[in-house]
């Protein structure tokens, strides 16, 4: 595979901040979130991004796996929970503004697809449902969706519009998600499967529509993940 890191300094958080990125610019843009504690070389080493190494080569797709704060946003028990928030909101604009229009460019084309595994699947949706103007498909793999449990019992609108559980089922135009192929994979041994399934039940509730694949003998792990990425790539 054509492998390039790229480093910039992003306004968004007043830093450097870096990104992996897999083919040559060829295909669907595939913008890949790490899990929890991951960076952005998380993705590579733990072989998912190996799982779909004929996807990229062929020219399918082109991979952009960024960085990720969640160490300085949700896990910073640090700081306020309104500033955990906002420092997410500012990790969002970097994706959004920075990533999402890099790999639009070199792609040439107006949306990206998005995916992730655990806390990734989480960025993932969760930008897709804020962005969908700029998403063209969700992967999600064993999706962890609930972020109260991050904010000490705090609760504010920056909290409420990035809980898809809790924007979701109030959003007034679920017509504008149903150009998106969205996809949620789990598994009988995931311990989120029941936040998969709640999130599928949110959706079907709203008309949106989505692929569940709920897996027999799988479970919350990369082994599973590398044998659901690419399946999925493959319906598209």
């Amino acid at each position: 595979m054509n492998e390039r890191h790229i480093r910039w300094s992003t306004p968004h958080l007043s830093r450097d901040f870096e990104m992996l990125i897999f083919g040559d610019g060829r295909g669907i843009p595939l913008v890949l979130f790490p899990t929890s504690f991951g960076r952005f070389y998380q993705n590579k080493d733990f072989g998912l991004v190996g799982s779909i190494a004929g996807y990229i080569d062929s020219g399918q797709f082109t991979v952009y796996c960024p960085d990720a704060i969640d160490l300085e946003s949700f896990y910073n028990k640090s700081i306020h929970p309104a500033d955990r928030m906002r420092t997410h909101n500012a990790y969002e604009n970097v994706i959004v503004y920075d990533v999402f229009d890099f790999a639009r460019r070199e792609g040439s084309c107006g949306r990206v697809a998005v995916g992730g595994a655990s806390l990734g699947a989480y960025h993932a949706a969760n930008i897709a449902f804020r962005h969908p103007d700029a998403v063209s498909h969700v992967f999600s793999l064993s999706g962890s969706f609930d972020i109260s449990s991050f904010f000490d019992g705090y609760y504010d609108d920056n909290i409420y519009f990035n809980s898809p559980y809790d924007y979701l089922p109030n959003i007034p135009d679920p017509w504008k998600y149903n150009h998106m192929g969205i996809v949620l994979g789990t598994g009988e041994w995931d311990n989120t499967r029941h936040e998969t399934m709640r999130l599928s039940e949110i959706l079907n509730t709203k008309g949106i529509q989505h692929f569940l694949d709920d897996r027999k003998w799988s479970g919350h792990d990369w082994n599973y993940w590398c044998d659901m990425l690419p399946h999925y790539l493959s319906l598209v």
